[in-house]
């Protein structure tokens, strides 16, 4: 039985946020440890690994799942005496060439985006307290101000950059760059 991924919507040749998951039941419906779950790519591309997965204590097997460059692309989990194989359907987009954050009273709007290797994500100052926005290690910071000009970052690398503001710790946000 399916319990994680499905449907899932993402962008085109990048892994899914969310690991697919299938768990192995008996007649009773109990969680079955120990099965091998093969994992394959039925149309669409990509890909998925492990290609293999064996079931935990509480029966799940999981695997992530590359979105190819083809969209709608389906995967499928096979495993011993299961009478038809489970299937997960992906699509994919490509992803977004820029971003747009607003630096509000507390709050960055949106909290998180998504944009390609190479794109440039822009904030903007529109409340009345001072603001930052501040990167962990490597990655410029802007300065503390409450309005003037915006602040653009350009990402060159894939992964989660978190930031947060220098004044309200609290107030944090975060860019995640795909290929």
């Amino acid at each position: 039985m399916k319990t994680n991924g499905d449907p899932a919507a993402w962008y085109l040749d990048n892994p899914l946020p969310t690991p697919l998951s299938v768990t192995a039941r008996d007649a009773n419906n109990c969680p079955v440890p120990g099965v091998v779950v093969s994992w394959a790519v039925g149309s669409g591309g990509g890909g998925v690994s492990p290609a293999q997965s064996t079931t935990s204590v509480t029966g799940v097997a999981t695997t992530t799942d590359s979105i190819g460059s083809t969209s709608p692309q389906t995967v499928t989990a096979t495993f011993a005496g299961l009478p038809t194989p489970v299937t997960f359907t992906a699509t994919g987009g490509a992803p977004p060439t820029s971003g747009a954050v607003t630096v509000g009273d507390n709050v960055f709007t949106p909290a998180s985006v998504v944009v390609q290797v190479g794109s440039t994500v822009r904030w903007t100052w529109v409340g009345a307290n001072p603001h930052s926005v501040t990167f962990g290690t490597g990655t410029p910071t802007s300065a503390t101000q409450t309005s003037g000009p915006p602040y653009d970052q350009t990402f060159a690398n894939t992964g989660t950059f978190n930031y947060f503001c220098k004044v309200h710790q609290n107030m944090n946000g975060s860019v995640t760059v795909v290929h």
